[in-house]
């Protein structure tokens, strides 16, 4: 298992976490059997958003003695009433519900509290202005959350989260399909793939926020990275293509400022499935081709980081250089951080001789002299 720094927390997570979502309705047994397997495979963060009391005490109990190993990212908002889950904002709700959480899974702290599933920019705005984050900046000046996070599928929250100064971490939903969505679209409208008509190259809002993060130091954890699994089926994806557990892991993984994609797992082996990723060969993790030879796609002329480039006779990383190039465009002025990674580079665009070897290898027909020379005079 390969380890990530997530954001400015000083946390190192795996880079494939357990999203427990689907250990609802599962034995105590179910849930302690996927967890072990989590733990054996190196998996130390675990997303629990879920209201229920029961999948939380069986998740406290499968984690029981061995609480100090994992990082858990725990959500403050979802709440049981009635016997189902709803999403709410009432204080007189809010604290019983997340103190709830902690004494179900036997803590006194998560280490990522997430103020959990906020879409709406309004809705955001009240939160940052009233009892809510006062309530969650309680839990932080106790100890009882150590970093504050919040989840959410709009990249216009995630962009203002970000920019907060106050939230560390964004679990945002992150595949190759919900990246081609236009910002307006609703999650619903994601879901129906209702867009192929529309699909001009990665939205920009989407882009802008992957760059922001970086520049911010929050860091990206991943959900519906497989797109609740209608990536993995050529008739429900809207490439008319499927694709595998490992490209869509590696796609996410490729982001700028991912740390972590929450898996979600209704078995061991589908923990084993999973964590395959990180043996798999540079073949099984190429979503780019998949993509490319896709009856649908609209990611021509783009870098997707993929590294089918490679490799460069100069020795040059020329998917991270096309990487900090994008991430200092979307800047007034190349931020300071970007800049020291890429002067970094054992190799960086200005050893580029422009022998165009590289392109014919890009199945998205990048210009890479190009941008290698636009990379060269913006560093310089």
């Amino acid at each position: 298992m390969q380890y990530r720094m997530l954001g400015r927390t000083g946390l190192e997570v795996s880079e494939i976490g357990f999203g427990a979502e689907w250990m609802e309705k599962k034995s105590a047994a179910e849930v302690k059997a996927v967890t072990d397997a989590c733990a054996e495979a190196g998996i130390n963060i675990l997303d629990c958003w879920m209201a229920g009391p029961e999948v939380r005490s069986n998740l406290g109990a499968a984690i029981a003695g061995e609480r100090d190993r994992w990082i858990i990212q725990g959500h403050i908002g979802s709440t049981w009433q009635d016997g189902q889950y709803v999403r709410t904002r009432d204080m007189d709700k809010v604290r019983p519900a997340f103190e709830d959480l902690l004494a179900r899974l036997g803590t006194d702290h998560v280490e990522l509290g997430m103020i959990h599933y906020v879409d709406d920019v309004d809705e955001y705005e009240d939160i940052m202005a009233g009892d809510f984050i006062a309530y969650v900046r309680e839990l932080k000046a106790a100890g009882t959350v150590r970093h504050i996070g919040l989840s959410t599928h709009s990249p216009q929250v995630a962009k203002l989260a970000a920019l907060s100064g106050e939230i560390e971490v964004v679990m945002f939903s992150v595949n190759p399909a919900f990246d081609l969505l236009p910002a307006t679209a609703s999650l619903d409208e994601a879901f129906a793939f209702a867009y192929d008509d529309a699909l001009k190259g990665m939205d920009p809002a989407r882009a802008e926020l992957y760059a922001l993060c970086e520049r911010e130091g929050v860091g990206l954890t991943v959900m519906k990275g497989y797109a609740g699994g209608r990536l993995f089926s050529a008739e429900a994806s809207p490439f008319g293509v499927a694709l595998t557990p490992a490209q869509c892991i590696h796609y996410a993984l490729t982001r700028p400022a991912v740390a972590s994609i929450m898996a979600g797992f209704d078995t061991a082996r589908h923990v084993a499935d999973a964590c395959a990723y990180e043996t798999a060969t540079d073949e099984e993790r190429d979503y780019a081709s998949a993509l490319a030879g896709a009856p649908r796609h609209a990611y021509f002329g783009q870098c997707t980081y993929c590294g089918h480039c490679a490799p460069c006779p100069c020795g040059i990383d020329i998917a991270t250089v096309n990487k900090f190039l994008d991430l200092a465009l979307m800047q007034d002025e190349v931020p300071a951080s970007v800049r020291a990674h890429y002067e970094a580079l054992d190799a960086n665009a200005a050893d580029c001789t422009g022998c165009r070897s590289c392109e014919p290898r890009c199945p998205f027909g990048v210009p890479v002299a190009e941008r290698m020379e636009q990379a060269e005079k913006l560093f310089a």
